[in-house]
């Protein structure tokens, strides 16, 4: 896997009111969108924490989301249900995740999930998620399938990867 370091001269940080978020535009309406209309509502009701990527605290070149779910024990593959109870399983969402146009083919994305993961894994060691899961858009499943994602059972679009695997890898967990 990626580095979790970012690469220079940029940083993340929490989304603030100082973040330009009205001159984000990575091409996917839905996603333009929710940055400059709900983000912040999000953020102020503690529903999700928005995570951008900057290098100046005021532009933002990438963003992703994270947040508390509940998974079915029953949704994953057998080979996972085997040492999991039989109830829900705490799981952290990353809901949402995007890189502006103007900073396309330099291989943000895949360190922006770096960074997801890796939040998501030191998380995880004060408060229990067994994985992260996605909702993969149009177009994006094939990306998260190269880093180790698998489908759920009855949603191909719904992906997860097991804190274990996050763990076990040397960029994110050791």
């Amino acid at each position: 896997m990626e580095s979790v370091s970012p690469p220079h001269p940029f940083r993340v940080e929490q989304l603030t009111t100082t973040h330009d978020q009205q001159g984000f535009r990575c091409g996917v309406e839905a996603l333009d969108r929710y940055l400059k209309q709900q983000a912040g509502q999000d953020a102020t009701r503690n529903t999700a924490t928005v995570f951008v990527l900057t290098s100046d605290s005021h532009t933002i070149v990438g963003f992703y989301t994270l947040s508390a779910l509940s998974i079915p024990c029953a949704d994953i593959p057998a080979t996972f249900q085997k040492k999991l109870p039989r109830t829900p399983i705490p799981a952290t969402l990353l809901g949402r995740m995007a890189v502006s146009e103007s900073h396309r083919g330099q291989r943000l994305g895949g360190w922006l999930l770096m960074n997801a993961l890796h939040t998501a894994y030191l998380a995880s060691q004060t408060v229990a998620s067994w994985a992260v899961v996605i909702d993969a858009k149009q177009g994006a499943k094939d990306f998260y399938l190269k880093y180790g994602f698998a489908p759920f059972l009855d949603d191909g679009d719904r992906l997860f990867l097991p804190m274990t695997s996050i763990a076990n890898s040397t960029s994110i967990g050791g």
